[in-house]
């Protein structure tokens, strides 16, 4: 963590650094650390011709003062608790170590975590996180933000991070609406191609005017709003007479009534309604 003490991981990075000779502003912006970290560190433990990464993480760990860490029971919850929050997203759609990262931001202590602290995390290449990342920056789901004095991005997931994919869903939906429709033109509606692309845009329009609040709520509060008045008066009224009442155009009540036609009910709910309407 930004801050803290390395990881094994972090200290062979160092090690495999050095090996290959880069220089400790290179291995530092690798690690997401700063400079000073990874010298002091290479300081206190060989130099650089005399580090080596094991060595150094045993001796630190026996220098340092720990506060009691939490039972491994805990951390083996949280861990599992984690991946089972991950699996709920992927079979939503998410790329799988995107939501690996999402829901390791989720359950992390603080408010951000570093790239490097989630390929600690997941054992994983600091490549997977990258990736990651990427993507998940792509659709909004998470933002970065800098730490000048230690040169290090934070990552921290977005405010609107569920409305931003509610959105992203939505837009979907609607292209889907639109290259279907597309398909009907150009094939034409009467052919089979057309049919079945009729269908699709009817169908993901549809979704995508409900997810957007569009026409379809309105529709259906309004048809509330007709059965409140024929439930207030106690007796039927036809389009016009529930027009009057409401003080709607005749359109707009036959749109509401349009969705409560006889086909949606079953064959028995249609009998039962008809030996109503007789006995009245």
């Amino acid at each position: 963590m930004p801050g803290g003490r390395l990881s094994q991981t972090e200290r062979r990075a160092i090690a495999s650094g050095l090996g290959d000779g880069l220089g400790y502003a290179e291995i530092a912006r690798q690690l997401e650390r700063p400079t000073s970290t990874v010298s002091r560190e290479v300081a206190r433990n060989g130099g650089a011709r005399g580090y080596r990464a094991d060595h150094a993480h045993y001796a630190t760990s026996s220098r340092a003062r720990r506060r009691r860490p939490r039972p491994q029971a805990v951390l083996d919850e949280r861990a599992e608790y984690a991946e089972q929050f991950a699996a709920i997203m992927v079979d939503g759609g998410l790329p799988r170590m995107a939501a690996r990262v999402l829901a390791r931001l989720y359950t992390a202590d603080g408010r951000s975590v570093t790239a490097a602290q989630l390929a600690e995390a997941l054992q994983v290449s600091p490549a997977s996180i990258s990736k990651a990342i990427g993507y998940l920056e792509q659709v909004g789901l998470l933002h970065r933000e800098a730490d000048p004095q230690r040169r290090l991005q934070h990552y921290v997931i977005a405010a609107d991070v569920w409305q931003q994919a509610w959105q992203v869903s939505s837009d979907t939906n609607l292209g889907w609406a639109e290259i279907a429709a597309k398909g009907v033109t150009l094939f034409g509606a009467d052919s089979a191609a057309g049919h079945r692309l009729g269908r699709m845009a009817t169908f993901f329009q549809q979704l995508a005017d409900d997810m957007s609040g569009g026409a379809g709520f309105q529709v259906v509060d309004d048809a509330l709003s007709v059965f409140a008045v024929v439930r207030q008066s106690g007796r039927l009224l036809d389009a016009e007479q529930l027009a009057g009442v409401l003080g709607w155009p005749l359109e707009r009540v036959e749109a509401a009534l349009e969705i409560a036609t006889p086909a949606r009910l079953s064959p028995e709910q249609l009998a039962r309604a008809d030996r109503g309407a007789a006995g009245r």
